[in-house]
């Protein structure tokens, strides 16, 4: 994701270098604004799936810890039983 906003960067900073340093003698508006359009759809791009992507990654920690504490209780409920029959033996 951070490749993507970084080369969105360097097209819309191409695309407005271009567009200041032309001394307007060949127009080529553009090629100046498809480069600026296509570098600010990747830094969007880029921001929406990095936002994405750490959401995704939270989701599947917080499962993660879920199934955990599942097991964990499973293993105590299996302690308790087993001290329940040892002490009435």
């Amino acid at each position: 994701m951070k490749s993507l906003i970084v080369i969105g960067l360097v097209l819309f900073g191409l695309g407005a270098l271009l567009f200041y340093l032309n001394d307007m003698a060949i127009d080529l508006r553009v090629v100046y604004g498809s480069l600026s359009g296509i570098g600010i759809g990747l830094i969007i791009g880029g921001l929406v799936g990095y936002v994405s992507k750490g959401n995704a990654v939270k989701e599947a920690k917080i499962r993660q810890e879920f199934k955990q504490l599942q097991k964990e209780k499973a293993e105590l409920e299996k302690q308790k039983l087993e001290n329940n029959f040892n002490n009435n033996l």
